[in-house]
Formats: C-alpha cells, structure tokens, sequence
C-alpha cells in the first residue's frame, strides 16, 4: 500500500475498510510502519477497531518523523532490507493494496520468497476499482509465454471483495508456518 493516498477517494475507503476488517477477526496488522499515505490510514483504521498494529520502519525514516506514534508497537530497524525481512517474520499472510514502486517491489519479492520457498504464506493483492487489473493481465500474459507457471500465477490471490480475499487468505495459511 502506498505512501500516498492516490487520486480516487475509493482507495482510501477500502484501505480503512481493510483495517477494520482485520481488526474485526482478531488479527494483528503488521505494517511499514508510516503515519501519512494509505499505510497510515489502514493502521489508524486497525486500531479504531480495536486491532493491534506493528510497525517496522528504517532508522532514517524514523529520524525523517513519519513514523506513526500511535501503534501498539514500532519496531526500528536498520535498513529497508533488515524491514521486509521484519514484515515478513512477524505476519501470517500479505496483502498488496493500491501503491506505487514501493508496493510493487515489496509485492513481487514476498511472492518471489514464496516461489522459492522462503515462507508457505499467502499473497495477495486487493483489487480496488481495477487497480491491479492491468498487471493481473499481464501476469496472466506471462503464463502464457512460458515465463510464469500457472501455479505460481494462481498462488497470488487477488480479490475485489475485502472480506472474500482475507478468507481466501486464511483458506490458504500454511498450520506450521
């Protein structure tokens, strides 16, 4: 998810209605850690509700104040690396919500950890108004090639429906993981 709120109104609306969602399982959120942009919003959704969030962000961020002060928990590291790895440690499952270089980086390196086996956890990306329609497609594409196995294509969930996609999801966890 972004550090910026993008230009339509729906990807704020569903960012915020993710947070509570999560929060409405008993889940916890683990996130970038930031107070501005949609990351912000979903935290501060998540705790409204009720739910407990981890933050991971980088000393100089930190140091940068946008760092959110509100979360039940920020955990400073050294490194942007040292943060996914963090994220990645302390979650169950990913969910890619509308962003920008950032998002799509973090999105294909913890679904290329999965591909090789780092984690067994399940990614996803929450399709709000079309958002990842076009990579979806050209995903598809890729597959089509031969650059992409069709089960490795099919482990990326994406869903337009919030509460369809966490199920999907959790149907997905790994127990042992």
């Amino acid at each position: 998810m972004g550090s910026r709120e993008g230009k339509h109104p729906q990807f704020a609306a569903a960012t915020e209605a993710l947070g509570r969602a999560i929060a409405a399982r008993g889940w916890g959120l683990v996130y970038g850690g930031a107070r501005n942009g949609l990351m912000g919003r979903l935290a501060d959704a998540c705790l409204a509700a009720g739910g407990e969030v981890i933050g991971v962000m980088p000393e100089h961020l930190v140091q940068r104040e946008v760092s959110h002060q509100g979360l039940t928990r920020l955990i400073r590291v050294a490194n942007m690396h040292e943060r996914k790895a963090t994220m990645a440690a302390h979650a169950d499952a990913f969910v890619a919500l509308p962003g920008g270089i950032g998002t799509l980086e973090e999105l294909f390196e913890i679904w290329t950890w999965r591909y090789l086996q780092l984690h067994h956890k399940p990614v996803g990306v929450l399709d709000v108004g079309g958002f990842y329609t076009g990579l979806l497609n050209f995903l598809d594409t890729t597959v089509e090639h031969g650059f992409l196995d069709a089960s490795t294509r099919r482990e990326l969930i994406a869903d337009t429906d919030i509460e369809q996609l966490l199920d999907r999801l959790a149907a997905d966890r790994d127990p042992a993981a």
